[in-house]
């Protein structure tokens, strides 16, 4: 790993746009109005998980004074997270430019859905729902991973729980907590809270939308967005300005290979530089990669370096996923090719992927909510959950800090949060110490 730090730069993105509100505040609706001016007159995909509800907003066929929206309708009735992971891998071969899943509530909470999974798994497993969060949160990350690295643009929508604010003779119905896991918005850019069609902007990432309240929100919020996100560098872009530029390497044609698969980029659309035909950015760094591969120059007794394949002959993946050639190959023929892995194979050595940033924010709110304000005290209890010495929260791994986050907010939702919480934390302790105690008499 590279531990050197390169002038930031913003990159040209693609929306992650929710939406949350009680039913009928006009989710929806909202979330196809505004996925037709993101879409640009690409196509949109709906994961209806609401009992094929999106149709009522689908074209009647002879119609077209009744309106309505073109979109691909993609019915799911169980909500196991895999599910949502395939209809995200179908999105992308399909070639969908917006993907909106609605509701993404009932992946966490309906038929199927993460907490089905939970349970069905404690109800079988030593340690009840407790310990099937180890099971389940790579499930949950699976899914994140595939719905944030989606090609195109995304919205999803969540339920809120329901809460009623009364204005003289006037009860509006609104929102108060989305029905996801906690922290959830912390995956998005942009989160709106709807009420009868009116969305609030309440959490961004682009100033300009920062506060925002919008009636019927739609084509106009959409450019907004697109606008934010097209100021900057398109990293695709940026990849193939280095392919065809002067002085490409063999070696750099596999470092453009591997950057662009983990950023999810080998089958955008590009034109060719010389034929101006249509292709995409990973068959540009296989043709460009292959003109300049090294040629054996008479070494003898050394293994030859693998040809880079043509499409229809393999896949780079063998040079960059985990059974890598490292490049000894390449300089028993090519001593001028020197490096010792590809970059994804070198990238397996960092190890479990660590804690977020956002998982350390959250840890700390909920730590106050559980009224653990010391710092050892937050450590006692960090390391007795997830059963190691823990010096700093910075040394938790991903599922760790999954694992962590999902006790807090089991405990901080009860009615004595506090006081449970602080009995739990002293029960792992005694049983540590017993079982300590037990080894040194053995």
């Amino acid at each position: 790993m590279n531990f050197s730090f390169t002038p930031a730069t913003r990159e040209t993105a693609r929306a992650r746009i929710g939406l949350q509100g009680p039913a009928g505040s006009g989710k929806t609706k909202t979330a196809l109005r505004i996925a037709e001016g993101l879409a640009k007159g690409g196509t949109i995909g709906l994961v209806d998980t609401e009992r094929r509800s999106a149709l009522k907003y689908a074209p009647v066929p002879g119609r077209p004074e009744l309106g309505g929206h073109a979109f691909g309708h993609m019915p799911m009735d169980t909500h196991d997270p895999r599910n949502l992971i395939q209809a995200v891998h179908a999105a992308e071969a399909a070639g969908v430019a917006v993907l909106i899943v609605d509701s993404w509530s009932h992946f966490w909470n309906g038929r199927g859905g993460l907490l089905s999974i939970v349970e069905e798994t404690g109800a079988k497993a030593r340690g009840g729902t407790f310990g099937a969060w180890k099971d389940a949160n790579p499930i949950e990350q699976d899914m994140l991973d595939a719905m944030l690295n989606f090609a195109g643009h995304l919205i999803v929508t969540m339920r809120t729980k329901n809460d009623y604010v009364i204005e003289g003779k006037t009860v509006t119905k609104v929102g108060t907590k989305a029905v996801q896991r906690e922290g959830a918005e912390y995956e998005l850019d942009v989160v709106m809270d709807m009420v009868e069609g009116t969305a609030t902007v309440t959490k961004t990432r682009y100033e300009p939308l920062n506060g925002m309240v919008i009636h019927h929100p739609g084509e106009d919020i959409a450019e907004l967005i697109l606008e934010q996100l097209g100021q900057g560098v398109d990293p695709a872009q940026a990849i193939l300005d280095e392919l065809t530029g002067d002085g490409l390497t063999y070696e750099r044609a596999l470092e453009l290979h591997g950057r662009a698969k983990a950023r999810n980029l080998l089958g955008s659309g590009h034109l060719h530089p010389v034929t101006g035909e249509p292709t995409t950015l990973g068959e540009l760094i296989r043709e460009y990669g292959q003109a300049v591969k090294p040629v054996t120059t008479g070494v003898t007794n050394a293994p030859s370096t693998p040809s880079v394949p043509h499409a229809g002959q393999g896949s780079w993946d063998e040079y960059t996923g985990p059974s890598a050639h490292s490049l000894a190959d390449a300089e028993a023929s090519a001593p001028a090719v020197r490096r010792t892995a590809p970059p994804a194979a070198a990238e397996q050595d960092q190890g479990p992927a660590p804690v977020t940033a956002p998982q350390m924010r959250m840890m700390h709110a909920l730590f106050n909510k559980l009224d653990v304000k010391g710092r050892e005290d937050r450590l006692r209890a960090t390391a007795l959950i997830v059963g190691r010495p823990v010096g700093s929260a910075n040394e938790l791994t991903l599922s760790e800090a999954k694992d962590l986050l999902d006790t807090l907010t089991n405990y901080s939702e009860r009615d004595n949060a506090p006081a449970e919480f602080a009995a739990m934390v002293q029960g792992l302790d005694d049983e540590a110490a017993r079982a300590a105690a037990a080894n040194q008499a053995a």
